[in-house]
């Protein structure tokens, strides 16, 4: 595994800068580094605000579902693993301005939306792919997603998995800035700025009441979809559905 994880601090907003090439895969041991990071800017007091970001042009392509241990797990239970990671991240206390330039795919769109806010660039897509890949949606994301943009908009990513550009989910609420080529990093940091300028004892106050019981109800979410993902991952529809996706062709799926 490639996974890297930077972090540097710039007056009293740090930017995490994550990269696992070339997809940037989703793994165990991403979601712990950036999870591991978080939980020690958390102990900083001059931070106010976190930068999330991806030293590529991809986001992050989601979790590799194709290849052995793809997800980089050391147990017998890769996504509890992988889902573990993931709750650090939603714990964190401090606000997280996730920076997209490029594919936030399945999980990748979870990581995104683990986020407060999203600034992306046009070129940015967006999808919750899993039902193509006969799989059941992860991350949390079928807490997250409705929250964020709506039931009605969230089922029709979840049911359709398509891939969606910024200008037709920035609407939805899923996307809070657009940014221009080659500004991203500077509008994500701007944008974190206007938040860090602010009372810093308000500021964590004020995001954990917005988000109050978000830790516990995602956590509850997850053991739902990491128990319908164990179900359909023996199924002849998720091999061919995995298949199909590597291939770019249209599954051919049977319900078994």
């Amino acid at each position: 595994m490639s996974e890297q994880i930077d972090v540097e601090v710039l007056g009293h907003i740090a930017k995490i800068t994550f990269q696992n090439p070339p997809l940037n895969f989703a793994t165990v041991s991403l979601l712990r580094g950036i999870a591991d990071a978080l939980e020690s800017l958390a102990a900083d007091d001059d931070v106010r605000c976190v930068v999330l970001t991806s030293a590529t042009d991809l986001f992050c392509a989601g979790a590799d579902l194709a290849s052995p241990n793809g997800f980089g797990a050391e147990g017998s239970d890769p996504l509890r693993e992988f889902y573990d990671q993931a709750i650090r991240i939603f714990a964190s206390p401090k606000p997280v301005v996730a920076a997209i330039g490029g594919a936030a795919i399945g999980a990748g769109l979870g990581l995104a939306v683990a986020a407060d806010f999203r600034v992306a660039t046009a070129n940015a897509r967006f999808a919750a792919n899993f039902v193509k890949l006969g799989f059941h949606p992860g991350f949390g994301l079928t807490h997250t997603l409705p929250r964020l943009i709506g039931q009605q908009r969230a089922a029709e990513m979840f049911l359709t998995s398509d891939r969606y550009k910024t200008e037709e989910v920035a609407p939805w609420g899923l996307v809070d800035r657009i940014a221009e080529d080659g500004t991203l990093l500077d509008n994500a940091m701007a944008f974190a700025e206007s938040i860090a300028v602010n009372a810093p004892l308000s500021i964590l106050a004020t995001r954990a009441t917005l988000r109050k019981t978000l830790v516990q109800e995602v956590t509850e979410t997850l053991l739902h979809e990491h128990a319908e993902q164990l179900k359909l991952q023996v199924t002849e529809d998720f091999a061919e559905g995995v298949r199909a996706v590597n291939e770019r062709r249209p599954g051919n799926f049977k319900g078994c």
